[in-house]
């Protein structure tokens, strides 16, 4: 059976160079694609994902003591087919900068301190609903080493892997009522405002258990019309 390869929704996806983001050319071909039918080895695997990476669970705030600071909160995600059915058994990585804007990476090196109680990362495995729960803190925003005065909003990164090497989307998850949101190079470069509001979680009022965060809760639609963008 032939692979059907969808082809690219300029509309949803973000556009390849953004203006003021010195890194999109970088990542973009400068000559036209040639196209090639995927090989054996492109089309199958990984197997068994959740069995050959280490599973980092879903709780990267901490507790007591050790607990991270900032705002904390809990995110409830569902992973979901362009027909709206659950994708369950797929591993979802997770990372974040902490409450002050600061990544574990040795190569950020900003302004905002580490949180010595922030790893800031997660490996989690959907559930048969396509569910994951996250229990962090909100990340903080910070500034773009562009020189004039970009910042980034709050967001949380996520990597979901699919049933083959080809299939994996990277993705950003922003918050509701950020002021940065309406500036921001990465989100605003999704050309289609639809497709940018899906990218944003959905504040849930607080109704009991846990009363002590904030919660939010999320979509990844994977294909079709409403197709979660990607996000570098």
């Amino acid at each position: 059976m032939a692979t059907i390869i969808r082809p690219r929704d300029e509309r949803t996806q973000p556009a390849r160079i953004v203006p003021g983001y010195p890194q999109t050319p970088l990542r973009n071909p400068r000559e036209p694609l040639v196209r090639r039918e995927p090989t054996l080895s492109e089309l199958t695997g990984p197997l068994e994902v959740a069995g050959r990476v280490k599973l980092l669970g879903g709780d990267i705030a901490g507790h007591g003591a050790a607990q991270a600071i900032g705002q904390l909160m809990h995110l409830r995600v569902r992973v979901l087919d362009e027909d709206g059915a659950p994708v369950g058994g797929t591993v979802v990585e997770i990372w974040q900068a902490n409450a002050a804007g600061r990544y574990i990476h040795p190569n950020d090196d900003d302004h905002a301190p580490p949180d010595p109680n922030f790893y800031g990362a997660a490996r989690l495995v959907t559930d048969e609903s396509g569910a994951f729960e996250l229990r962090t803190v909100k990340p903080g925003a910070y500034p773009v080493p562009t020189g004039d005065g970009w910042w980034r909003p709050p967001h949380i990164h996520f990597s979901v892997f699919g049933k083959v090497w080809l299939s994996r989307l990277v993705t950003q998850m922003y918050f509701p009522g950020e002021p940065l949101n309406a500036q921001d190079r990465i989100l605003n470069a999704v050309p289609d405002a639809a497709a940018r509001e899906r990218l944003v979680a959905r504040y849930v009022p607080p109704t009991g258990n846990p009363h002590n965060a904030l919660v939010f809760e999320h979509q990844i639609v994977l294909r079709g019309k409403a197709a979660t963008a990607e996000q570098p």
